[in-house]
């Protein structure tokens, strides 16, 4: 996925980017992904992957996460959530996005769910 495909940072030349006070490590390098975590997150794009198709048809909009920073409840679209994904694998790190507006809680489920749900259907297959 290209750079050109990610949304749009909502702080870009923000001089009171919130992201601006997160600490940078020394020489401003980001240190790069193990062998093991890239190993891993390629796995979650192709689950991400297979949850979508499994679940979009059925009105599920995407995954919601419990943030362990700010204790709420953070609702990824599909798209978003691979966009994400894709960056920390290319440049290991995240950018910083605009949460969704006024989520639906119903539209979105667990990463568990959505691994019950594939486990489920590919017993019944």
């Amino acid at each position: 996925m290209s750079h050109d495909a990610l949304p749009p940072d909502p702080f870009a030349g923000d001089p009171h980017d919130p992201a601006l006070s997160i600490d940078v490590p020394e020489g401003g390098d980001i240190e790069a992904l193990s062998d093991d975590e890239r190993e891993e997150i390629v796995a979650d794009l192709a689950d991400l992957a297979v949850y979508q198709a499994l679940l979009e048809v059925r009105g599920v909009r995407g995954i919601v996460v419990d943030c362990g920073d700010c204790g709420e409840q953070h609702f990824h679209e599909w798209s978003l959530l691979r966009a994400s994904l894709q960056q920390l694998l290319d440049e290991g790190q995240m950018r910083p996005h605009e949460p969704a507006f006024d989520p639906d809680p119903t539209d979105y489920v667990t990463w568990e769910y959505c691994r019950g749900y594939a486990d489920a259907v590919v017993s019944d297959s």
